[in-house]
């Protein structure tokens, strides 16, 4: 494992490249591989040829030899030249940043989406790899019928086919962001508000997810851990019902392209009506992981720090010091739009749920409502408009228990004046 220390990308990196070179060990050992050597290795101009200065690679080839290694990753992107002269330096197959990615987002996607983003990610990728990156995708295959001609060449065949794969993806995709959208449709009927956990990837969402929903989603202390996303129905202690969905993890340096491709599970995160923000506070980068992560939701046109439906989730303040988690405490005791948990032990678990109760009612209150059975029109308004968290009906009326906006409710009393309506005692 290596980690190029650019002269040019140094200044302006938040983490020192040992934290960084850490993270790419963590990301390899996440798809079960032996990392026999890793280091960081200075790079004062990157080589056209190779990007690692010549001195560099010789160096980094003996060890190889002297390891025994099959695989080396450059935690950095390369191009296609660049891989085929280091595959040729080394004696050994070599990767690069996004193709390490990929290969965690192949292995653990479970679902049809997430195979198909996948799969689109990695053939958008494998695409600008065919670029003189195998000499046997060069010959050529004879013409035939009445063209004649040399023919197509190998790689060029490869090269179409890898396209019409794409397109068939994308359409397929597109399919399933219109039923992402249908899904969207009637859940605002029900209607159930949305809650979306984003964060880096190993911030402990997965944990927080099955602590919050008592679900039994994959969590284990490995990078990109799960990776298609999970929604599950959770009931706050008002009684109210909230729809959770956790999302796949966030990480630097993700490649545009893996970002593209799973922009129809991260259109969840912006539909949502409450987004958590969960970090892993204990990191020794915690902030570098929170500046990645406002980094992609500013992208996708999300302001964390003006958006008042992001909440921050600090997480495993179990892993903390006294004097360090008596500091997250205060922190979060002076900023209402944060929470200090442990999503492992449950600490602090209370306090997010108080706090989700809150802003889901911020704008809303809770009033019985009085209702004839054969009123149909206003009844189905009611489920519609409001949220009906308990019901009652006897052989005339329903008697319901409604959680509702001031401005839906004056509409409500206009439109449907027989209604009796009682302001609940609270």
């Amino acid at each position: 494992m290596v980690h190029p220390v650019l002269r040019s990308e140094a200044d302006g990196e938040m983490r020192p490249p040992e934290s960084r070179l850490e993270e790419a060990i963590g990301l390899a050992q996440a798809i079960d591989l032996e990392v026999v050597h890793g280091e960081c290795a200075k790079v004062n101009r990157p080589q056209p040829s190779t990007l690692l200065g010549s001195g560099t690679v010789e160096a980094l080839a003996e060890r190889v030899e002297e390891s025994e290694a099959t695989l080396v990753v450059i935690d950095h992107a390369l191009s296609p030249v660049q891989q085929r002269n280091l595959e040729k330096a080394f004696g050994a197959k070599v990767i690069d940043r996004t193709g390490l990615i990929l290969e965690i987002f192949g292995a653990r996607a479970r679902t049809r989406e997430g195979m198909l983003q996948v799969e689109l990610a990695s053939l958008t990728y494998q695409k600008s790899r065919l670029v003189r990156s195998w000499t046997h995708l060069e010959r050529q295959r004879g013409g035939f019928g009445f063209l004649g001609g040399p023919g197509e060449s190998q790689l060029e065949m490869d090269r179409r086919m890898i396209g019409d794969r794409i397109i068939k993806i994308k359409k397929e995709l597109e399919e399933v962001r219109r039923t992402r959208g249908l899904h969207r449709k009637a859940r605002a009927k029900v209607p159930y508000p949305v809650v979306a956990l984003v964060g880096y990837t190993n911030a402990g969402k997965s944990t927080l997810f099955n602590r919050l929903a008592n679900a039994g989603v994959f969590a284990k202390d490995l990078l990109f851990a799960t990776l298609d996303p999970t929604m599950r129905q959770v009931t706050l202690p008002s009684g109210r019902k909230v729809i959770l969905s956790d999302t796949v993890g966030f990480i630097s340096d993700l490649p545009h392209g893996l970002v593209a491709a799973f922009r129809a599970t991260l259109e969840e995160v912006d539909a949502a009506d409450i987004i958590l923000h969960v970090r892993d506070i204990a990191h020794i980068d915690s902030e570098a992981q929170k500046a990645d992560v406002h980094e992609v939701l500013s992208d996708m046109g999300i302001d964390p720090e003006s958006d008042d439906r992001v909440i921050e989730v600090l997480n495993k303040i179990d892993a903390l010091d006294g004097d360090s988690r008596a500091a997250v405490l205060v922190q979060t005791g002076r900023n209402p739009r944060a929470v200090a948990v442990s999503a492992l032990s449950g600490e602090g678990i209370d306090d997010l749920d108080r706090l989700l109760d809150e802003r889901m009612n911020a704008h809303r209150q809770v009033v019985d409502l009085t209702v004839g059975l054969d009123d149909g029109a206003a009844l189905a308004w009611l489920y519609a408009k409001g949220e009906v968290l308990d019901r009652r009906d006897d052989d005339e009326r329903a008697h319901l228990h409604v959680a509702i906006d001031p401005a839906d409710l004056a509409r409500f009393e206009k439109r449907f004046q027989a209604a009796d309506r009682q302001q609940a005692a609270r």
